[in-house]
Parts: C-alpha cells; structure tokens; sequence
C-alpha cells in the first residue's frame, strides 16, 4: 500500500500572520499523524511573504516535540547555500532528540538572485552537489576516511542513529546519483510544466531503482512524488480552491507581491492578460485537482506510472481548514 505524506510551507492565509501559520503547521503535522501519514516535511523559502518555513530545521524541530509517531523531515534544505558539515550538525541533534523519525530531504535550487546573493556574501564559489550530499553522507555516518578533506573534524553529537537522506530533483542525472549514493529520490512534480517532463520522471525513477545501491541511510530504493493536490468536498470547491492557486503561480515579482497566499475571493478579482491565461492552464499539469474520487483516480495513475512507494501531497490551499479536511478526505481514502 501506497504511504501518503505531507509537504507544508507553513502557509500564511489572508488576515493571518506568521505566527498563526506556524501554530498551524504544528496543528497539521499532528493531524496528519493521527491519520497515519507517514512524514511531514517542510520546504525552505526565503523573501516569500506568504511563507513562514525560512528556517525548516527550526520548524521541524517544534514540530517532531508536538508529536510521536510521524517521521519530521526538510522538503528541502537548500544545500547549496550551506556548508554540508553545518548541516550535518543540526540534523544529528534532531535526530538525537528523536531517533529514528529524522528525514534530510535535499534540494539544490538557489532561489531568485537577490536571496542567491544575500545567503552566500563573501564566497567564492560552491561544491558540486553530488560532493555536498557525499560530504553530508560521511559526516553522519560512521565509516573512516582518512582521504577525506575534513577526516580530523566530527558533527558531533555522535549518535548511534541517522536520518533518512532524501534527494528532492526533478531530473534524470539526479535520479542516478541518488542511486549511486544509496539515498532516497523524490520526484518533484509540482515544480514542473509540461507532459514531456512527466515522461522525465517516470524514467527517472525506473533509472533510480535499477542503479540503486544500498547503503546505512536507505538499504532499499524508495521512490516519492510530489504533485499540488487540491481536493474539495466536491469538484466545483476543488476548482474554486485551484483558482487561488493558479493565481499564486504566476510568481509575481518572484512571489513577493502577494503578502499572503490568495483567497478565492482576491484571485477572482484579478484581470488576467491573455499570456497570463496561457500560464494558468499550462500550470495545471503540476496539479491533481477535484473531489476525493476524482483525486484518488488522478493519483493512482502516477502511482503506477512512476511505480511510487510515497506521495508526497503539498496542498497548498487557501484556508487552514480547508488544508485540513484536504488531509483527512486523503487519509480516509487511502488508508
């Protein structure tokens, strides 16, 4: 059976704040835990008014001591940005407070140039990726390695558990070096436009599994997508709560005219140009859409298409109740 999980942004509402959306992100993460979810991860943005998860390691934390069961992950730390012994620091003291329910999930995505900038003033360059994660892989491990740059330091604390490590790509090459390092790969599908990419992923994953090597943080291949997934009572809510979707994915301004992620209500107010229609359905592809029946079709075709062990549902929503009934309509028809 297919594990359902949860990808939040600690969505800031209209005539809400950021601490209310992050009180709300704790509130969901349990509810997702009472249903059975699987994880419950945080993405990472910066300069994007109606998010509050710049910091998803500080949110996870809060979130995993709200909670007992459920595994806490990043969706994703943005690892160019950082040094991969840093991280490796704070994710082996939140796996020490709560071993065994830790995920790293992993992106390489810089952002817009201004947040490219501010996060990495005064360096002089970056680390290839897949050295970063292969950094970030011997520092929580417990192999010796004498040949490696940094072999006299160690992330302390030293623990006798690790956390799962998940690469977050939307790529072949990706998919190859996940399996090539013996991690988790998640396909992302909600950044994506196009049906060509879609057929991306599916051989992708198949590539993934075929070259996968096991290793002490995934002894088997694990495959997740994550699609939007906007679910109603009914299909004509559903298509309501798209509308404010399709209004949020036009990125104005690289997402900071909005100060809060729209109402139905604001983005029927809106005059779409022509181009800007044009967008709209284009973006539909990056979304499962309708009632719980027409949700869980759409689903399952890309279940079986990528083979998926997990989805990975970001429901971005407006209304924090509406995210919640979204969870729960999921979980009752899956579980």
């Amino acid at each position: 059976m297919v594990k359902l999980s949860v990808l939040d942004y600690a969505q800031i509402d209209e005539n809400s704040n950021g601490q209310e959306a992050l009180q709300n992100t704790i509130e969901l993460a349990q509810f997702a835990e009472a249903l059975g979810y699987e994880r419950f991860w945080m993405a990472e943005h910066h300069d994007v008014p109606a998010f509050a998860s710049s910091s998803p390691e500080l949110v996870m934390m809060r979130i995993a001591d709200a909670t007992k069961r459920i595994r806490i992950g990043s969706g994703g730390v943005m690892l160019p940005h950082y040094s991969p012994y840093k991280v490796a620091e704070n994710f082996r003291i939140l796996e020490a407070f709560h071993p065994g329910r830790i995920d790293l999930g992993i992106g390489n995505t810089i952002g817009t140039p201004i947040v490219n900038r501010a996060l990495n003033e005064n360096k002089t360059g970056k680390l290839n990726h897949e050295q970063s994660i292969a950094d970030l892989i011997y520092y929580l491990g417990s192999e010796v390695n004498a040949q490696h740059r940094f072999s006299d330091i160690t992330a302390n604390p030293v623990i006798s558990t690790a956390p799962q490590i998940w690469s977050l790509s939307t790529s072949m090459r990706s998919a190859k070096m996940s399996a090539k390092l013996g991690i988790g790969y998640t396909f992302g599908l909600f950044p994506l436009v196009g049906i060509d990419k879609l057929k991306v992923g599916i051989k992708a994953a198949e590539i993934y599994r075929d070259e996968f090597r096991p290793s002490a943080f995934m002894p088997e291949p694990k495959v997740s997508i994550a699609p939007f997934v906007v679910v109603g009572e009914t299909a004509e809510q559903a298509e309501e709560y798209a509308e404010a979707l399709d209004f949020w994915l036009l990125g104005k301004d690289s997402f900071s005219y909005y100060p809060a992620f729209p109402s139905v209500q604001t983005a029927r107010q809106y005059v779409y140009t022509e181009r800007q229609k044009e967008i709209v359905k284009a973006n539909r592809v990056r979304m499962v859409v309708g009632d719980i029946e027409s949700v869980t079709e759409q689903l399952n075709e890309l279940i079986e298409q990528f083979k998926a062990d997990e989805v990975l549902i970001i429901p971005l929503i407006p209304g924090f109740e509406a995210r919640k009934r979204a969870v729960e309509l999921l979980a009752k028809a899956y579980y």
